[in-house]
């Protein structure tokens, strides 16, 4: 019910120059390139041939998160005016996970972190939304591992197929560029004076980013794994 890809290389490239831009954390995925999009292609090509062969659809699936800290963001200000954010030291944490479809994406939030009862949840909602057998890939996460995880797929009779990546290749999966753009676009420098708030801005954020058809295509293409 499971299956292993090739390691791959990887290769970072630094971020590009901004004029007159406050401090910030780089994006996430942002200015990284693969090192040969071709061998990758070529070690993903299992894949997307097991996928056609079983009339499987290919969820890419990953795990993200945010505080109640704000997720600090490049923005324009008047010259040497700083821009200050404010925000109180309850450091709650709001997890996501997220599936990505050739046409649209799924996720769920969770207070706190993500561990195999929350998986299950997830790939339950997949089943349920998703009609047919569905090809998982996702990185080596314990969570992806576990035996209860691995029960619930051997419950599913078929249904559920797992493939994972490589030790660690997130710009693989284009779920991350979907964080990026829930960071740094829908969210960026966002102070939430609630937990209720940053739950609520989160999954408003994503609800609007799922309208958005051209995103899905757009994560795709940054992903770089297979022609659209």
């Amino acid at each position: 019910m499971w299956g292993f890809l090739p390691s791959l290389p990887g290769l970072a490239h630094p971020a590009a120059v901004g004029m007159e831009l406050s401090a910030s954390h780089g994006p996430r995925l942002g200015a990284q390139r693969r090192q040969d999009p071709a061998v990758e292609a070529e070690a993903l090509a299992g894949v997307k041939k097991k996928a056609k062969n079983e009339g499987r659809t290919i969820v890419f699936i990953d795990e993200s998160g945010l505080s109640e800290r704000p997720h600090r963001c490049r923005t324009w200000a008047p010259r040497g005016q700083t821009p200050v954010l404010q925000y109180h030291f309850n450091w709650k944490t709001l997890s996501a996970i997220a599936g990505v479809t050739w046409w649209n994406f799924y996720f769920r939030l969770f207070p706190g972190a993500i561990r195999s009862p929350q998986i299950i949840q997830f790939l339950a909602h997949l089943l349920r939304h998703i009609p047919g057998k569905l090809l998982i890939v996702w990185d080596g996460l314990p969570g992806h591992r576990s035996r209860v995880v691995w029960q619930f797929v051997q419950q599913q009779r078929g249904r559920l197929w797992l493939e994972y990546l490589p030790g660690y290749a997130p710009e693989l999966n284009p779920v991350e560029y979907l964080w990026s753009h829930w960071k740094q676009h829908e969210l960026p420098n966002f102070c939430p004076t609630t937990f209720g708030q940053l739950s609520n801005s989160a999954r408003q954020a994503l609800r609007r980013m799922r309208r958005r058809p051209t995103l899905v295509c757009a994560f795709w293409e940054q992903a770089e794994l297979f022609p659209m």
